[in-house]
């Protein structure tokens, strides 16, 4: 492959665009979230086999770019917060004095 054609794909390079990938793959995300939630009421609703099937695909496909997007905001350096229990606020010491 030419020095050319590799430098067309580098935005498929691991830790390169990953603000335009976490973009595109959360479109997606919220695309299947919507199918997934129509797909599923049609079905409590009608009982269609096929809409079952949908339901349980979107679904999967939810679960699948939301791994996408994490993956992508890892490569970014973002990570969630940790879950941590509120530390006590410190006595202020103007406070502390007047006692």
């Amino acid at each position: 492959m030419s020095d050319d054609a590799r430098r067309r794909y580098e935005v498929l390079d691991s830790g390169r665009c990953e603000p335009l990938k976490i973009a595109v793959h959360g479109v997606l995300l919220a695309t299947m979230g919507v199918c997934a939630a129509y797909n599923s009421a049609a079905w409590l609703k009608r009982r269609q086999r096929h809409l079952a099937i949908n339901a349980i695909l979107y679904t999967a496909g939810v679960w699948l770019e939301r791994c996408h997007v994490v993956h992508h905001l890892a490569a970014c350096g973002v990570t969630a917060l940790p879950q941590t229990a509120e530390a006590e606020p410190e006595p202020d010491d103007e406070l502390s004095k007047a006692a």
